[in-house]
């Protein structure tokens, strides 16, 4: 009688076997692996992050090969305000932009031209 062979999978091939279809429910969510239609990870997404009340206006060049962009943290606005936030401040200051985990990131130097924006939309931001 022959032996049953055995067969062995690395661990990280069998970490990334999912299921991405079910027949009882359609297609599955890759985040949260419920069905598309109950999914709930946008609505996550768009949930207004919990801040600690200060705003804080920096300027940070890592990763961006010198380059320096001026960063917006800790206000507690939903994505869609946020995003809606970074469109003022980038016709303000005249340049671009983007809204990256909830930071925004203003390309060139203007901490004091968004700190004095902060501050007169009323809320208390500070230079770091």
């Amino acid at each position: 009688m022959k032996a049953a062979r055995l067969l062995y999978f690395p661990l990280s091939y069998l970490c990334r076997m999912a299921v991405v279809y079910s027949t009882g429910v359609g297609r599955l969510c890759p985040k949260c692996g419920k069905g598309l239609d109950a999914c709930i990870c946008a609505q996550l997404a768009r949930a207004k992050p919990q801040g600690d009340g200060a705003v804080r206006v920096g300027r940070s060049t890592a990763g961006r090969k010198g380059a320096g962009v001026t960063t917006v943290t800790g206000l507690p606005l939903s994505v869609d305000a946020l995003e809606e936030l970074a469109r003022k401040f980038k016709a303000r200051c005249g340049g671009g932009g983007t809204v990256k985990d909830g930071v925004i990131e203003i390309q060139g130097e203007h901490r004091d031209t968004l700190l004095a924006e902060l501050i007169k939309l009323g809320y208390k931001a500070k230079k770091i």
